[in-house]
């Protein structure tokens, strides 16, 4: 089983905030593809990382979906659709092999 984790931001890279219905279009996307989805976005989670020289930060929620067999070709062209409608130069998903009781 592959958990996989989408790192998708509150505002654009302009700093202005993203509608909601970017996010509701998301969720329905992963959820018919996947079959369901969890959100962790009650309390917006913060990313920091150092770009040229100086440290830059994001709130961010994050999107989970699991899955039997990671499509690598699909989420590379899904990440990049995300990009574009979260006005992005990055999306960060990340994939961990991960079983259940």
């Amino acid at each position: 089983m592959k958990l996989i984790e989408i790192f998708l931001p509150l505002t654009d890279n302009k700093g202005r905030k993203l509608r909601k219905e970017t996010y509701a279009e998301t969720r329905r996307e992963l959820i018919e593809r996947f079959g369901g989805l969890t959100a962790y976005s009650r309390s917006p989670a913060r990313g920091f990382w150092k770009e040229k020289g100086h440290t830059t930060r994001d709130e961010i929620v994050v999107f989970e979906v699991m899955t039997k067999r990671l499509e690598r070709r699909w989420w590379r062209d899904y990440r990049r659709v995300l990009e574009k409608r979260f006005k992005q130069e990055e999306i960060v998903i990340r994939v961990f092999d991960c079983g259940t009781i």
